[in-house]
C-alpha cells in the first residue's frame, strides 16, 4: 500500500493515497474480507453491470454483440493479467515499467501479502480494474467492429496503454508516483486512458452508417437503466476498495463517491430540464456514471463537501461535453466514453489536487503531503492528465493501426445493416 504523511489542521495523519505493494506486515482478516467484496463488486461492475448499461444503449440488432464483448473481454483480460500485466504493472522496474519477475504470478503464494491482504487478493483485485478499462473503451466504437478485432485490439492495448501507466501511477517506483500525483481510485489510469481510447478509435473508425441523419435511440432503456443500479453499487468497492483495508478511509471513500453519483445525477438531471424541457432517464443514469467517473481519483483525499461541488461540476460539464462531441464535431462516440469517463476522470484527476487542502473551510480534504502546496500539487495533477492523455491518444492510435492491419477493423456496411449479432455470432439477442 501507498502510505503517506498527512498535515491537516494542526494534526498528523496518515493517508492511504493509492494501492500499491508494501510487504512486511502481518495479515489482517477484516482487511482481507473488505478486499475480496470489493473485488466481487468491482467484477460485478462489469458483469453484468457495465454489460446491461452499454446493451440497452445501442440497437436491437446489436445488443448480443455487446454482452459477447464485455464477457469475452473479462476472460481475456483475466489471462493477460496473470501472464504478464501483473508483473509489468506492480513488480520493480523503473519509472516508466516493471519487470518480468512475477510473470504468471512466480512467487505470489498462498500465504505471500500485499500490506495486510494476500498478494493473490491484491493480484485479483487490481484484475478487475485491468477488465473493466478495456470494457469501457468499446462504447466508443460500438456496433462497427468486428469481434476478433476487439479482442486483439483489448490484448495489446492492456499491455501496451493501460500496464505501463498503471506502473507510472500506483507502484512504487512509477515516476508519477514518486512525484505525488493524486489518483486514489483510477481517474488516470482508468478514465482518461478509457475516455481518450475511445476517442481515438471514434475518429479513426469513422462513424456508424447514417450517423447524424438516422435516429439511433437506445433499444431498451430498462436494461441500461438495471445496468446502471449495479455500477453505482461496483463503484463503492472500486473507489472504497482502494483503501486496500477496512479503514476509515474506505468509509469515507464510499461516502463521497455516493456523494458525487447523486449530485451528478441531479445536475444532469437539471440541464436536460432547462435545455430540452424535460429530463430523460437517459440522462440521469448518464449523470451518475459522470459523478463516479469524477470523483474516482479524489476519493481517497476528499471530504463530503468537496464530493458535492465535484459531482453538480461533473453533470453539468459532461453534459455540456456530450452534446458538443455529437453535435458540434460530429464524433460518433456511441456509447459517450470520453465525454463521460474522458472529461471525468481529467477534471477528477485536477479537483484532487484542489479538494484535498485542508484550508477550504467545510470542503476541506485530508491535506497535503509534506512539502506540498496547493499549487505544486495542481502542477503534478496537471502533468499526470497531460503524459496519460498524449501517451495513450498516440499509442492507442498505433494499436488500433496495427490490429486493422493484422485482421481489418470495421464491418462492411452490409453487415453493419444487417447487425452484429447475426453476422459475428449467427444468434439473435430476441426471437419473440
Amino acid at each position: 500500500m501507498r502510505i503517506r504523511t498527512m498535515i491537516a489542521k494542526g494534526a498528523t495523519t496518515t493517508l492511504l493515497i493509492a494501492p500499491v505493494i508494501a510487504f512486511g506486515q502481518e495479515l489482517n482478516g477484516a482487511d482481507t474480507a473488505w478486499m475480496m467484496t470489493s473485488t466481487a463488486l468491482v467484477l460485478f461492475m462489469t458483469i453484468p453491470g457495465l454489460s446491461l448499461f452499454y446493451a440497452g444503449l445501442v440497437r436491437t440488432r446489436n445488443v448480443l454483440s455487446v454482452l459477447m464483448q464485455c464477457f469475452a473481454i473479462t476472460c481475456v483480460a483475466s489471462m493477460v493479467w496473470i501472464l504478464l500485466g501483473y508483473s509489468l504493472a506492480f513488480s520493480q522496474g523503473n519509472g516508466f515499467i516493471g519487470s518480468l519477475d512475477k510473470v504468471l504470478l512466480a512467487g505470489v503464494a498462498e500465504g505471500s501479502l500485499s500490506g495486510t491482504i494476500p498478494e493473490s487478493v491484491f493480484v485479483l483485485f487490481q484484475m478487475t480494474f485491468a477488465i473493466i478499462t478495456p470494457a469501457l473503451i468499446f462504447g466508443g466504437f460500438a456496433e462497427r467492429v468486428r469481434f476478433g478485432a476487439v479482442m486483439l485490439f483489448s490484448i495489446l492495448w492492456l499491455l501496451v496503454v493501460y500496464v505501463p501507466v498503471t506502473h507510472w501511477v500506483w507502484a512504487s517506483d512509477g515516476w508519477l508516483f514518486k512525484k505525488g500525483l493524486l489518483d486514489f481510485a483510477g481517474g488516470t489510469v482508468v478514465h482518461i486512458t478509457a475516455g481518450v481510447g475511445s476517442l481515438v478509435c471514434a475518429l479513426v473508425l469513422g462513424p456508424r452508417t447514417g450517423f447524424g441523419k438516422t435516429a439511433m435511440p437506445p433499444h431498451n432503456m430498462t436494461m441500461t437503466v438495471t445496468g446502471a443500479g449495479m455500477l453505482w453499487v461496483g463503484w463503492f468497492g472500486f473507489n472504497g476498495g482502494s483503501a486496500l483495508a477496512a479503514n476509515g478511509n474506505a468509509g469515507m471513500a464510499m461516502l463521497v463517491t455516493h456523494i458525487s453519483a447523486a449530485a451528478g445525477s441531479v445536475a444532469w438531471m437539471m440541464m436536460e430540464r432547462i435545455k430540452f424541457g424535460k429530463p430523460s432517464v437517459l440522462g440521469i443514469v448518464t449523470g451518475m456514471v459522470a459523478g463516479l467517473g469524477t470523483i474516482t481519483p479524489a476519493s481517497g483525499t476528499v471530504g463530503p463537501g468537496g464530493a458535492l461541488i465535484i459531482g453538480l461540476t461533473a453533470g453539468v460539464v459532461c453534459f455540456f461535453a456530450t452534446q458538443a462531441i455529437k453535435q458540434k464535431f460530429k464524433i460518433d462516440d456511441s456509447l459517450d466514453v470520453f465525454p463521460v469517463h474522458g472529461v471525468g476522470g481529467i477534471m477528477g484527476t485536477f479537483f484532487a489536487g484542489i479538494f484535498t487542502s485542508s484550508a477550504l473551510g467545510v470542503f476541506s480534504g485530508q491535506g497535503y503531503a509534506d512539502g506540498f502546496t496547493m499549487g505544486s500539487q495542481l502542477i503534478v495533477q496537471l502533468t499526470g492528465i497531460v503524459a496519460t492523455l498524449v501517451y495513450t491518444a498516440v499509442l492507442t492510435f498505433v494499436v488500433l493501426k496495427f490490429v486493422n492491419v493484422i485482421t481489418g477493423f470495421r464491418v462492411t456496411v452490409e453487415e453493419e445493416t444487417t447487425g452484429l449479432d447475426i453476422v459475428l455470432h449467427d444468434e439473435r439477442g430476441y426471437d419473440l
